[in-house]
Order: structure tokens, then C-alpha cells, then sequence
């Protein structure tokens, strides 16, 4: 705490002590006021200004430093002046002093309680941007919440100063009245419990209800509103339509029909979306068989002969097929019939809030239901690069088409889907270049993670052009290249095939969503609230056309919270989890994560301690030839509470879950350490890192007296 700070809470603690000592609360009790109200009133009439002032101040004083018998002065203030004066002295009195009590607990308290407790606060700190103005006036409304410790802890948010001001006046005025009019018979009261009989607490109870009550009437204006140009059908088709048959959508559908609700889903392409056809499964597909030929390539490593590798594009892509279709029936339009989901093929657009026309091959037809899912996923993005319309580029949709190995390939984008397929491509024989015009991969990961992604790929043969980003692309005698610049000039790389991983849009194009005012985003996902409903309450969008994250489980995780509060959010409605997101990039190492990295903790201004463990330190990863990596937990100072996890090397993404289930039901890396791993298994650095944990937290003191009472039992 620094000078000024010690030299007002100084000031704070000298006058509260003050208060006591010098025994002045015995002017702030209803016996005295009782004793002492036709002296007042003589002097109030002799003395009308300086009697308002002077009370005016010393009921500011009283608040601001939190002293007991502010409801005392409040009644004194209704004996004294009437119900009008008082109601106007009181009110702006305890407004001021309560916002001066704000600022200064704000001035003392907030940055180190922001900083101590970052992480946690994080979420309240956006429920009070959001909504603080209405949970404070809430607050204010019902008198059994103690007022000074309301000023205490709105002061540690990020709510504006002069919105506490203004709420406090509003929500403080009708509990005054209700003081201040009580105080007018002051010679009736004997005790404060006096002023809590049946019918009063009842008023504020009701109070207190007020702002709920408004809200759901605001609400309900809201819905008339927004529904107003659209006539509602009066009965429905459907209870739910789902738009889209991937993750999302399947899992929004298989939750609907288990409920026995009439559900719809419609797609207009293959079943699975873009995670079967062309995306997770297809890509892992490949990423073993070029994890298998690099095995061949390096056998020697195992100590086995050389034998000669080269891989057969053509059968590579055949396999990656042949998985799919056995992937097939998981997500078939069959088993979803068969769980009562009503299956269309066509292509879906909204005609109303209500309805949707479904084209088909054969005929189209419409349907209308109370409630509407759009999971329609998303595409890769193909940025305006000059040129890039003459080529034939490949993204990870178009990928799975080809059956030749590019010579040379050129692979745009240094995140996940770029890593991924520049490593494995390069492992089949493909000279790849990758260009990343970020100043390494996986700009969102470990500094630490990159680094090490960097060196495997490059002995993988990845030529690396970091720094750079593409401006044009032409064609020569020499064969078609992309002009690439960074600060010391151009470069041309020459290839066969192009692929471009410059990240994803959302799939919105045709469905009618502009007709609607539903907004979307410059990348073309839907706005939705912390419900994942878009402008009207029963249209509701997940996955990737919503986004935040772009992954196949945060879509599934996201259908839950669609389904429930599409068919029952009139009742109960749930706003959607992101507390514990986890996830890999499927390179050699992995890279998984779960929670905040260093990185992301330093540009939060997060407090926290780093425990590190090598893979080249585990049995197992040393047997398996895999001892490159690390384990990496964040802490919180002082406990054992994980922030977050980055984890590098085999298997990356399955041994993240044991910190995924810890971080979710609040685990500490004393129970990861307590809990038996088998060996040998790479499953143990997690368990090794809470070890090392533990052991940079050993009790010292404690251990010096154990180290004592030992050695006395023995010859030294």
C-alpha cells in the first residue's frame, strides 16, 4: 500500500476510533433524539440554514465512514424538518456519503482485490458492465441489505462513479420515505424494531420485487417490439427445427427428440458437417498416416533396419474416405429417424420467426415451429489477394477431393488447420512452405509450445517463412507463384497447390437472417446473448456459425444450452459455460490447453506461479522415443488452484482431461497428487508436475522440526 493510501486509511481508522472513544454515538440514539426534539425545534426555528447544513453534513460524514446510526438520523431527519425537507436532506446526503464511502474503498481496496483475485472476479466484473446498474438498484430497494458494505463491494467492480451516484439516489429514495415519514412520529417509537412490523417489511419486500418485476415487464415490451411487423402462426408444426446437421445441430436434435419433443432437422449437404466429411475425422485420418510413415522413415530411431518408405497418395486418401464412411453411420439421417427426428434434405430459409421453407431436390415445402436452432457451421475464409481468383487453391474443405500428392504445396496460415496439414503433407513427401505473417505458429499458445512446433516441423522438412504475408499471386514461365513481403522485402514462392488456413467464417449466406434484422458479425457468425438467442428469443443459433470457439466439442457443449432453452426457456433459461474450454492442435508434439496460458495471464495482469515438468524426465515418454515436450500448470499464488494448463508432446490432447475434470469440479494439483497413476504411462507427468508442485511449496519450517525430532532418535 502506498503513502497516500496509508495516510487516508490512517485518517479513516483515527476518526472511527475517535467516535467511540469520545462517546459520540450516544447523540445518535432515538432515547436522545426523544429527549432533545423541543430543543431542536427551537433551534431549528431560530437557525434554519445552519441546522440544515450542519445535519446535512454530519448525515454525510456518518455514511461515508460507515458509523452506526444513519436509520437513527434518518428519523431524526422527519422529526426535525417533516416529510418533504427531510426526504430531500436525506436522499442526497446518504447519496453522497455512500458514493464517498465508494470511492474510498475504491481508492484503497479495488486494484489489490482486482489483482489478488483476477480469475475469479472476472466474471462478475462483465455481470456488472453488463447489468451492475440493475443488481445495484436492486440492492438499494431492500434495507435488510446493510448499506455500507454494498458501498464496500460495488466499489471493488468496474461499475462507473457517477452510476452509483444516480442509482444509489433512485433505488435509496423510496426506502427514505418510508424512514423519514416513520420519523414524523417520532414520539411514538420507542425501538428501531418498531419500524419492522409485518406490513412494512412486506413493502419492502415488495420493493425489492420491483426490479424483477420491471425487468420481466421490460421484457415483455421487448418481445412485442421486436415481434410486431410478424403475425405468429396459431399453431405450430414442429416444437423445434434445427438448421444444419452438424455437431451442433445433431446434438441440438438427439436432446429435443430424447424429451419427446417434434422435432425437425434439415440439411441440405451430408450428414455430419464439417467435422465428418471434412474436418476432424478426414483430417486425423491423415495426420496418422503421416504419423505411420514418419515412423518408417525413422526406424532406425527403434533400432530397426531401414526400409524404404514413400507413400501412395491415391490409397492415403482412400483410407481417409473409407473412415469416414464407417464414421457414417453415427450421424446418419437412419438413426435419427429412428430417435423420432423428422430428417429433410433441402436448403433452409427463414420466412418469419416462425417458419421455414425447405427446398429439396423434388418439391419445397414450409414448416413452422415455436422455436428455431440455426447450427449451421462455418467455412474457411479466402482473403482478396490479388490474383488468387486465377488459382486453383485448396482449403480444408476442398482438400479431401485430391488424389495426387502436391510436389510443392504452399500452405497459407500458421494456426491449428495449417500446422496440422503442412506437417503431415511434408511427411507424405510434399515440399510444403508454410507463411504465417505472426512472428511464429499458434499465436494464441505457450511462446514455449511454439518454439518447440517450430524445431519438429522444420526437421519434418516444413520450410517456414514467418513474418511474412502473401500480397499477390502470379503466373510465369516458371510456373505459378505467390508473392510474399515482409519489412525487407519480396519473395516468390513457386507450387503446385495452394491450401488456405486463414481461418473460418460462419455459414450464413441464403437463410434469410438479413430479412430478419438478425445481426451477424464480420466474419458472418451470429450475434447471439449469453443464452444463444439472436434478436428474437425463439431463434437461437450454436456451434460454429456462433462461435466463440470454432470446435467440434464447444459446439456440442453449446447444443445442451440451445435445446433447453429453445423448447423450455419460457420457463428456465441457461446461459451457456465457458469456463473450462479445452483444446489440441493434432501436430508432432500436441499441443493442448485448458484455461489461460502465460501469455494470456500477463496481458490480463493475472497473478500467478509456474510449475513446469520435461517429458524428457518420464520413463515412458523416454521408452517411447517421445521425450520431447512439457507439462505446464498455472496456479494461482500460494495455492494449488490450476488457472491453466499447456500441455506439449504425444498424446497431448487425452492427458489434458484429467486437468479439464479438475478445473471443472474445482480440483487442486493436491488431489491430481494424491490420486494413483499407473506405471509406466504418459499420464504420470501430470501427477510429476503436482509433485514438483508440492515440493516448491514444502512446508520449510515444518520440515526443520520433523529434521529435529528425527535425528534425535538416532547416532549422528
Amino acid at each position: 500500500m502506498n503513502k497516500k493510501k496509508l495516510i487516508l486509511a490512517g485518517a479513516i481508522v483515527l476518526l472511527f476510533v475517535l467516535f467511540f472513544l469520545l462517546d459520540l454515538d450516544r447523540f445518535l440514539t432515538l432515547a436522545y433524539l426523544q429527549d432533545s426534539l423541543d430543543r431542536f425545534h427551537t433551534f431549528y426555528e431560530q437557525n434554519r440554514f445552519l441546522t440544515l447544513s450542519v445535519f446535512f453534513a454530519i448525515y454525510v460524514l456518518v455514511t461515508a465512514l460507515s458509523l452506526p446510526g444513519a436509520a437513527v438520523m434518518t428519523l431524526a431527519a422527519g422529526a426535525f424538518f417533516g416529510l418533504l425537507i427531510g426526504v430531500v436532506l436525506v436522499s442526497f446526503a446518504s447519496s453522497i456519503g455512500a458514493t464517498l464511502a465508494f470511492l474510498v474503498a475504491r481508492f484503497l481496496l479495488r486494484d489489490t482485490v482486482q489483482k489478488r483475485f483476477s480469475d475469479r472476479l472476472r466474471a462478475i466484473n462483465e455481470g456488472v458492465k453488463k447489468d451492475g446498474a440493475f443488481y445495484l438498484f436492486t440492492l438499494r430497494l431492500v434495507p435488510a441489505f446493510p448499506f455500507f458494505l454494498i458501498n464496500l463491494v460495488m466499489a471493488l467492480t468496474p461499475i462507473r462513479t457517477w452510476t452509483f451516484y444516480w442509482v444509489s439516489q433512485v433505488g435509496m429514495l423510496a426506502g427514505t420515505i418510508v424512514y423519514v415519514n416513520a420519523g414524523t412520529q417520532l414520539a411514538e417509537v420507542t425501538s428501531t424494531a418498531d419500524l419492522l412490523s409485518f406490513r412494512l417489511i412486506g413493502a419492502f419486500v415488495l420493493l425489492g420485487l420491483f426490479p424483477w418485476i420491471a425487468r420481466a415487464i421490460v421484457n415483455y415490451v421487448h418481445k412485442i417490439r421486436v415481434y410486431r411487423d410478424w403475425k405468429k402462426p396459431d399453431k405450430f408444426d414442429r416444437n423445434l427445427i434445427v438448421i444444419g446437421a452438424g455437431s451442433a445441430g445433431l446434438v441440438t436434435a438427439y436432446i429435443g427428440a430424447t424429451v419427446n419433443a417434434s422435432v425437425t432437422l434439415v440439411e441440405k449437404g451430408p450428414m455430419g458437417g464439417d467435422c465428418l466429411n471434412t474436418g476432424c475425422v478426414p483430417s486425423k485420418t491423415l495426420i496418422k498416416s503421416a504419423r505411420v510413415n514418419s515412423y518408417i522413415q525413422h526406424a532406425g530411431d527403434y533400432g530397426l533396419n531401414a526400409v524404404a518408405s514413400g507413400a501412395d497418395f491415391a490409397r492415403v486418401m482412400g483410407r481417409v474416405h473409407q473412415v469416414i464412411k464407417k464414421i457414417e453411420p453415427h450421424d446418419s439421417e437412419q438413426r435419427y429417424k429412428e430417435l423420432g427426428v423428422d430428417v429433410k434434405k433441402g436448403h433452409a430459409r427463414l420466412l418469419s420467426p416462425w417458419e421455414v421453407e425447405i427446398a429439396g431436390e423434388q418439391a419445397t415445402e414450409k414448416l413452422s415451429a415455436r422455436s428455431i436452432v440455426i447450427a449451421t457451421g462455418g467455412e474457411p475464409m479466402a482473403p482478396p489477394i490479388p490474383g488468387l481468383d486465377q488459382v486453383d487453391y485448396l482449403t480444408s474443405d476442398t482438400l479431401w477431393k485430391i488424389t495426387d500428392l502436391p510436389g510443392r504445396l504452399l500452405v497459407l496460415g500458421g494456426g491449428p488447420i495449417g500446422c496440422e496439414l503442412a506437417q503431415s503433407f511434408a511427411r507424405l513427401g510434399s515440399e510444403v512452405t508454410l507463411v504465417e505473417m505472426g512472428d511464429r505458429l499458434l499465436s494464441r499458445e505457450d511462446k514455449e509450445a511454439s518454439d518447440l512446433l517450430v524445431s519438429s516441423m522444420k526437421n519434418d522438412g516444413v520450410e517456414l517463412r514467418l513474418g511474412y504475408r502473401a500480397t499477390a499471386f502470379e503466373t510465369d514461365s516458371k510456373g505459378t507463384a505467390a508473392i510474399i513481403e515482409n519489412s525487407d522485402g519480396q519473395v516468390r514462392v513457386y507450387f503446385d497447390k495452394v491450401l488456405l488456413a486463414l481461418g473460418r467464417k460462419g455459414h450464413t449466406e441464403n437463410l434469410g437472417l438479413k430479412d430478419l434484422g438478425i445481426e451477424l458479425r464480420q466474419n458472418g457468425t451470429v450475434v447471439v446473448n449469453d443464452y444463444l438467442e439472436t434478436r428474437f428469443p425463439n431463434i437461437l443459433a450454436c456451434g460454429d456459425v456462433a462461435g466463440p470457439y470454432q470446435f467440434t466439442h464447444t459446439a456440442a457443449h453449446q447444443a445442451w444450452f440451445a435445446a433447453v432453452n429453445a423448447l423450455f426457456g419460457r420457463f428456465k433459461r441457461f446461459k451457456v459455460d465457458y469456463r473450462v474450454i479445452p483444446w489440441c492442435t493434432f501436430t508432432t508434439p500436441e499441443v493442448a490447453r485448458v484455461g489461460i496460458n502465460e501469455q494470456e495471464a500477463k496481458e490480463r495482469k493475472i497473478d500467478y506461479e509456474v510449475t513446469r515438468y520435461g517429458m524428457d524426465e518420464l520413463d515412458r515418454a523416454i521408452a517411447d522415443g517421445v521425450d520431447k515436450g512439457f507439462v505446464k500448470v498455472l496456479t494461482a499464488p500460494g495455492t494449488d488452484r490450476i488457472l491453466g494448463v499447456t500441455i506439449v508432446g504425444e498424446h497431448a490432447g487425452d492427458l489434458i482431461a484429467e486437468y479439464v475434470l479438475a478445473m471443472k469440479h474445482k480440483l487442486g494439483l493436491n488431489k491430481i497428487l494424491g490420486t494413483i497413476h499407473i506405471y509406466p504411462t504418459l499420464a504420470e507427468a501430470n501427477k510429476a508436475v503436482a509433485g514438483q508442485w508440492k515440493k516448491d511449496h514444502a512446508p520449510e519450517r515444518l520440515l526443520r522440526w520433523i529434521k529435529w525430532y528425527l535425528r534425535r532418535q538416532v547416532k549422528v
